[in-house]
């Protein structure tokens, strides 16, 4: 009888074929998910290092402008690019890259010095050059008054992230039947004509300070709630931040993108919307 030929040993199956291809495309699929995520990760870091990035206030020193929950866009152009215009600081570039000098008046975050070494908003007030002191509450700017008007009170309601703890008894009032904190508030304008609004809660220790001469590359900060902000009027060593290299500065707000009052329940979608200030939203700066 014929012999039945047989395939050798050393030829691969058929089903090892098909094995082989089907790993294939896996580690082809993983590896191109891999490569889409570090992309997506270099445009993510690239666009908030240089152009914008979110930023959220913690705080109430910058009121009546801005609230706790209150969510902006920072510009991250304006002013050149340094260390702090990158994510976390890293990395380090030495100086300034393209540097300008912010305008009096501008909102800004800057990074805080090594003892407060977190990201800060505050309005820019003193240039280099300048010199900047309070007397009596009133401001007062290369030797010249501030104008400082009386406008209508502030009202800001009393809500899970602003509660009775940071509203002094005096300022608490209610208005239709909702507990708020009610403000004297003013207006202050700039020579220039760039104006804004500040709180005044009576005369406090930030009424009154030294005269300040802002040195080169440096600029003077302020909060807009006088009595209730740690800024260029008070130094390092007492909580405040002194004079602030241009170096720290990251970028200018442009614009609120979200505001909420803290009642949201993030596992509750729902309550987002209830617990947005829609109000607020879009406003630019």
């Amino acid at each position: 009888m014929a012999e039945q030929d047989t395939p050798p040993d050393d030829i691969p199956q058929p089903i090892g074929k098909a094995t082989a291809a089907a790993a294939a495309p896996k580690k082809s699929e993983m590896r191109d998910t891999l490569r889409f995520l570090v992309k997506l990760a270099i445009i993510v870091w690239l666009f908030r290092s240089f152009v914008f990035a979110p930023f959220s206030i913690p705080s109430e020193s910058m009121l009546p402008r801005l609230l706790i929950g209150d969510y902006l866009f920072v510009s991250k152009w304006n002013y050149g690019y340094s260390r702090w215009s990158l994510p976390f600081g890293f990395p380090p570039i030495p100086g300034r890259l393209f540097g300008g000098t912010p305008t009096r008046g501008d909102t800004v975050v800057f990074r805080g010095p090594p003892a407060n070494d977190h990201d800060v908003i505050k309005r820019v007030i003193g240039l280099p050059g300048d010199t900047v002191q309070m007397k009596g509450g009133v401001l007062i700017l290369n030797g010249q008054p501030v104008p400082k008007q009386r406008i209508d009170d502030f009202i800001v309601p009393l809500t899970p992230n602003y509660g009775p703890d940071k509203c002094m008894p005096q300022f608490q009032d209610v208005q239709g039947g909702k507990q708020v904190c009610r403000y004297p508030r003013f207006r202050e304008t700039l020579p220039g004509g760039r104006s804004y609004e500040v709180l005044d809660m009576g005369q406090t220790v930030a009424d009154d300070t030294e005269l300040f001469t802002v040195p080169a590359g440096h600029v003077f900060m302020m909060g807009d709630n006088r009595d209730n902000s740690e800024d260029s009027r008070f130094s390092q060593a007492s909580g405040g931040f002194g004079y602030v290299p241009m170096e720290n500065i990251e970028g200018k707000a442009v614009i609120l993108f979200w505001s909420t009052d803290g009642s949201a329940n993030w596992v509750l979608p729902w309550t987002w919307i209830t617990a947005a200030r829609w109000n607020r939203i879009g406003g630019g700066f």
